[in-house]
């Protein structure tokens, strides 16, 4: 593998008129300017529609789109909404964060009126007919998913987004007659939300061939584990662990890491039953690993080592400390897949505490682990963090979504990590900026195959810019890039330090590159 660089920066914080970043002009103006830089990787975060806390990694289905990266524009021009429509709904009162409250809200309304529009228009018969033509065979082709999430949505919005396990009991365990009679009640609201996956995937589509043929690949990301609070789980609860009343008998925790000092509950992200999955032949795996891969063009599996052996905790418990540890598939799942998937691509998230278990199964596999900047200075000098020692195989990134930014990070260090970290990025006596930039030029530099770096880096901003601080709600996921934040003496400086093609920088100086 050619080694190449990229930059991390998630759908949602993309510049955009309506509160969120979506695939609009704005999605496609980075990803030119990430090819003018000699960049090869984007990075995003998962795509599924958001549930609890706005997480991506909590989302109300594993195969779904979020609707808010719906480009509201194509709309507009299909004359399915109007501008004046769109421009009058509150989408918040600033540019650098997302009011997720004020998108549901706004989008909902708009998708709605789009919805209805989509079916009633006489105007452009047509195109709107083939479009329409285009919309049935994608139900066809994602019927293996698409009806229970409709379904799964309507049903929620019915009962005012309650959990589905406080349904009635009748569609809690999924009685026939109950959700015959409940895709009757609601054809309407069913269709609606297929008519948001639609759009959703016809538009993703278009912008990943768009970075695909510039020579972008995308670098996606899915969680091990999937939200209680979902279709996946409501629609197939043999695949987890769940007692007869559907409640969970575990739940997920982490014991203490790089991320967090205490045992930490992961609540409503639940246990797969792996005795289950291997009875099947790991055929939900096999259809999930398949749709990503269409989706995607790398994987990063969140939780790698989850694979080898989870820590159960007892459904209730508040923190994680009760727990045990259980064994996962193993190496086994990972045959599977590369048997029945063609060009699985797939990056292993292998941080925190690793057991001799967990490095065979990633050695096995043959998979690239991460490698973080943030975790490589501790005063021992022995962290395997250190870019001296890694092998080529791996990812290697100054921060992830999880971290605070480098700037920030640097901020919290005690003098003495300080002084080591300038001290290796030979940045004594130089500011805070310089060092951010020394930390970037020392991960460029590794052996590593792949580095990827946050935006949010390469702009040198502080913990003002933090995607997400783990096992915490509120203020997370909310930052986003704002127009012209980029400036060319910025630009120039990341062209100028891109040394993966060095046939590039021979030929050439750097090239000027205007964001936005």
């Amino acid at each position: 593998m050619m080694r190449a660089s990229g930059i991390l920066l998630p759908i949602s914080s993309i510049p955009s008129n309506y509160g969120i970043g979506c695939f609009s002009k704005e999605a496609y103006a980075f990803v030119d300017q990430l090819a003018e830089a000699g960049q090869k990787y984007w990075q995003i975060l998962p795509l599924g529609p958001t549930g609890y806390g706005d997480s991506p990694y909590q989302s109300f289905s594993t195969f779904a789109g979020n609707p808010y990266f719906i480009d509201l524009e194509e709309l507009i021009q299909r004359d399915l909404l109007t501008a004046a429509e769109c421009a009058e709904c509150d989408w918040g009162g600033s540019k650098s964060y997302v009011d997720y409250e004020k998108v549901y809200l706004s989008r909902f309304s708009l998708l709605r009126k789009a919805y209805r529009r989509f079916y009633q228009m006489d105007g452009k018969e047509k195109e709107l007919q083939l479009i329409r033509e285009e919309m049935e065979a994608f139900e066809k082709e994602q019927g293996f998913w698409l009806a229970d999430y409709c379904l799964y949505m309507a049903i929620k919005d019915s009962l005012e987004g309650i959990s589905w396990n406080q349904w009635p009991e009748d569609l809690k365990t999924r009685k026939p007659e109950a959700l015959a009679k409940a895709r009757e009640e609601l054809k309407e609201d069913i269709s609606f939300y297929a008519f948001q996956q639609f759009w959703f995937y016809r538009q993703w589509n278009r912008l990943k061939k768009y970075a695909n043929d510039r020579g972008i690949k995308i670098i996606g990301d899915l969680p091990i584990y999937v939200a209680f609070d979902g279709a996946d789980a409501w629609a197939n609860p043999d695949l987890f662990q769940f007692d007869e009343e559907a409640t969970p008998a575990a739940v997920a925790g982490c014991p203490p890491d790089a991320f967090s000092r205490n045992w930490v509950s992961c609540g409503e992200i639940h246990f797969i039953s792996w005795e289950y999955h291997k009875k099947t032949g790991y055929n939900w795996w096999i259809l999930r690993m398949t749709h990503c891969m269409k989706l995607y063009d790398k994987v990063r599996i969140d939780h790698f080592r989850g694979f080898d052996e989870y820590w159960s905790v007892p459904y209730g418990d508040e923190t994680a400390e009760n727990g045990k540890w259980e064994k996962g598939p193993g190496i086994e799942l990972f045959k599977v897949l590369e048997e029945k998937i063609k060009d699985l691509d797939v990056i292993a998230e292998d941080l925190g505490f690793l057991t001799d278990s967990v490095r065979e199964l990633l050695a096995e596999s043959g998979y690239p682990g991460m490698k973080v900047l943030q975790f490589a200075f501790d005063e021992s000098g022995e962290s395997v963090y250190l870019p001296f020692r890694y092998d080529k195989n791996c990812i290697v990134y100054t921060g992830t979504h999880d971290n605070e930014t480098t700037k920030g990070w640097l901020g919290n260090l005690t003098q003495s990590n300080r002084a080591y970290v300038n001290q290796y990025t030979a940045c004594e006596e130089k500011d805070t900026d310089e060092c951010v930039w020394g930390l970037i030029r020392a991960a460029q530099s590794s052996v590593a195959e792949v580095c990827v770096v946050p935006l949010q880096d390469y702009l040198c901003l502080g913990n003002e810019a933090r995607m997400n601080t783990p096992s915490t709600l509120g203020d997370n996921w909310k930052w986003r890039l704002t127009r012209g934040q980029l400036t060319d003496e910025i630009i120039t400086e990341l062209t100028h330090d891109q040394i993966y093609d060095e046939s590039r920088r021979i030929r050439s100086k750097m090239k000027r590159l205007l964001i936005f």
